[in-house]
């Protein structure tokens, strides 16, 4: 049964969300403040974080940059009043991996609930000794490699720490190197759900990564085609 904490203050959306989770099988903890969130991430192994913005003690922002200094791996979920692009972004920047804006349907958060753990691998496991992996789970392109096996990506050696999201994102470029890939293209094999096509979500996210692919690097790896989307290719 996959574990999920739920950090909301409001009684009234904790009883809502907890009573139709757990009737969707999933095993719901909860913290009233942000605080005591913190705490018990750190202290239990979460399969999904649902976390308020607005909280007592800690807001949800800080909370999730809190969580993100020892856990690169659980996805987060953000539940935000607050729906203006430039709230949502501060949200995905602090490391969360999606948001819903209230009020929201329930099937719509138990959707995204799905895809979030779908596309996740349990970042909480201990990481384990490099074995001799099939050839297929080792992507390579350039001088950037990725073990599918270990979850592991190294650029000219260097290990790179991702999130959920960002590994995602990175393996679904590695699957088609050299393709221009849209937007919405992005949209649908990363996020998994329907988006409306005026979020900026793939934009935020692919610069995420080309931070972390190239900070250190000249030879730039993924690319903007104007009007199109994004290709991975070498320069």
């Amino acid at each position: 049964m996959k574990k999920i904490i739920l950090i909301e203050d409001e009684t009234s959306v904790v009883s809502f969300i907890k009573k139709g989770l757990q009737e969707n099988g999933y095993e719901i903890s909860v913290a009233f403040d942000g605080k005591t969130g913190v705490q018990m991430v750190e202290s239990s192994d979460f399969d999904l974080v649902i976390l308020d913005i607005m909280l007592p003690e800690m807001n949800g922002l800080d909370v999730c940059k809190e969580i993100r200094k020892t856990n690169h791996h659980v996805p987060i979920l953000f539940l935000t009043a607050l729906g203006a692009s430039e709230n949502i972004v501060l949200g995905l920047e602090s490391g969360g991996d999606d948001y819903l804006v209230k009020p929201f349907k329930f099937i719509e958060l138990v959707a995204r609930v799905k895809s979030l753990l779908r596309r996740s691998n349990n970042g909480n496991t201990p990481e384990i000794a490099e074995p001799e992996v099939d050839q297929e789970h080792i992507y390579q392109f350039s001088d950037l490699i990725l073990n599918d096996y270990a979850k592991k990506v190294t650029r000219n050696g260097e290990e790179i720490s991702l999130t959920s999201t960002e590994y995602k994102l990175l393996l679904y470029f590695l699957n088609n190197p050299e393709k221009v890939i849209s937007r919405a293209e992005i949209l649908d094999a990363v996020w998994g759900v329907n988006y409306e096509l005026g979020t900026n979500v793939v934009d935020v996210y692919v610069n995420y990564l080309r931070k972390k692919l190239d900070h250190k690097e000249d030879n730039k790896l993924i690319h903007t085609v104007i009007g199109m989307g994004y290709v991975l290719k070498k320069p």
